[in-house]
C-alpha cells in the first residue's frame, strides 16, 4: 500500500496547490491513500466545512489537524457528519467534538487506520500523547495492521521519542506543525516509518506560510500584528510511505517536494 501524507495546507495558496498537484502525484506514485493536515487551510488558521469539503474533492482521503483545529467555530458541528476529519485524540474530556482516529478503505481495497495526536511541549497541555497512543492502539485492535499516526508537535525531541515509543506497533509516525520539512526520514528497527516533520503546502518566500515582513517586524518590536498568508511560489511537501499490507511494516519512506508558481 502506498500512503501519501501531505504537510499542513496553508490557506488558499495551499488548497490551490493541492488541486493542481495531487491528482498527478497520485497517478505517478500509484497512491492508495492520501492523508493531509488541514488545520491551517482556512485563511492560514483553522479549518471550515467548506475548506474540508474542497480538500476532499481534490482526492484527500483523511484530514488531520492540530492546535489550530478550533480557530473557526463553524467546524464544530461538521465533526458530527464527517468522520474522515480528525482532531487530536488526546483532547481531554468526552464532550470535545469529533474523533481522533478513523479506519478507512484505501483505493486498493485494504483497510488503514489514521490516528491524530498532539504533543504537549510548547503546546496546550492535553492528555499524554504516549499514554493516549496506548489507548487508541487497543481500540484499533486487530481491525488493521496498517496504522499511520500524524503526531502534531513542536519539539523535535518529543517527536523522536514518540517514534521510538511506538516503533514496531504502527506503520508510520509523520510529524506535523512546524511547516518545515526535515531530512531525517527513516525506517526504525521495528519497521515503523518516521519523519520529524513533513513540512507544508504553502508559500515558499514566507515565514512558515505567513508574509515574512509581518513576522520580522513582530520579532523586532514584539507588538501584536495581524498575520496574512504570503503569496508567490508554493511548495508541496509530503512523504510517500510503502507499507506491507499484511504485516503493517513500512518498507520505504520517501520525501516529496514540488514547487509551482
Amino acid at each position: 500500500m502506498n500512503v501519501l501524507v501531505v504537510g499542513d495546507a496553508i490557506g488558499r495558496p495551499g488548497r490551490n496547490c493541492v488541486r493542481q498537484l495531487l491528482p498527478e502525484l497520485k497517478e505517478r506514485f500509484s497512491v492508495d491513500l492520501v492523508i493531509l493536515n488541514g488545520e491551517n487551510s482556512a485563511g492560514g488558521f483553522g479549518i471550515t466545512p467548506e475548506t474540508a469539503i474542497e480538500l476532499f474533492s481534490y482526492g484527500v482521503d483523511v484530514i488531520t489537524t492540530g492546535n489550530h483545529v478550533w480557530d473557526k467555530k463553524e467546524i464544530y458541528d461538521y465533526f458530527n457528519v464527517e468522520n474522515r476529519l480528525l482532531r487530536p485524540y488526546n483532547f481531554p474530556g468526552e464532550d470535545t467534538p469529533g474523533k481522533g482516529w478513523v479506519i478507512v478503505e484505501a483505493s486498493n481495497g485494504m483497510k488503514a487506520a489514521v490516528v491524530n495526536l498532539s504533543g504537549r511541549v510548547f503546546l496546550p497541555p492535553l492528555d499524554c500523547p504516549f499514554r493516549s497512543a496506548e489507548c487508541v492502539l487497543r481500540e484499533i485492535g486487530e481491525e488493521t495492521q496498517v496504522i499511520i499516526i500524524d503526531f502534531h508537535a513542536e519539539a523535535t525531541a518529543e517527536k523522536v521519542a514518540f517514534g521510538w515509543f511506538v516503533d514496531g506497533r504502527v506503520s508510520a509516525v509523520v510529524g506535523t506543525h512546524t511547516h518545515v520539512q526535515t531530512a531525517d526520514e527513516r525506517i526504525l528497527p521495528g519497521g515503523t516509518g518516521y519523519i520529524t516533520d513533513v513540512g507544508m503546502v504553502g508559500p515558499v518566500d514566507s515565514v512558515i506560510g505567513v508574509e515574512k515582513e509581518i513576522i520580522i517586524e513582530k520579532f523586532l518590536t514584539q507588538l501584536p500584528s495581524r498575520f496574512k498568508v504570503a503569496r508567490g511560489a508554493v511548495c508541496f511537501d509530503a512523504v510517500l510511505i510503502d507499507v506491507d499490507e499484511v504485516t503493517g511494516r513500512a518498507k520505504g519512506i520517501e520525501r516529496i517536494r514540488e514547487v509551482i508558481g
